[in-house]
């Protein structure tokens, strides 16, 4: 079972704009472009990137996606309190 992973997600408000995005992604659009555009976590202006963490780190509804979804893919979105998340897993181990 993985301990860590490495991720991009985009952040947003609203569930409609997250669905959205997720059409956008699944046309062929950029992932890191449209989280440098459309996410408000800070993690925004690196395209999205979270870099490594640990099972476990993250909230849970996030933490669960992220070791459990699929790799180099768009998932979501997911919803915690921070809003609705997209999570590409770049990586676990």
């Amino acid at each position: 079972m993985a301990k860590t992973a490495a991720a991009l997600h985009i952040l947003v408000k609203q569930q409609a704009q997250a669905e959205k995005l997720m059409m956008e992604l699944k046309e062929g659009a950029h992932f890191q472009t449209l989280a440098k555009k459309h996410s408000t976590c800070p993690s925004g202006k690196q395209g999205g990137d979270l870099g490594e963490f640990r099972r476990g780190q993250m909230v849970p509804a996030f933490d669960k996606a992220a070791f459990t979804c699929p790799l180099l893919t768009p998932y979501g979105p997911v919803k915690t309190a921070f809003g609705y998340h997209i999570i590409k897993v770049l990586w676990r181990n």
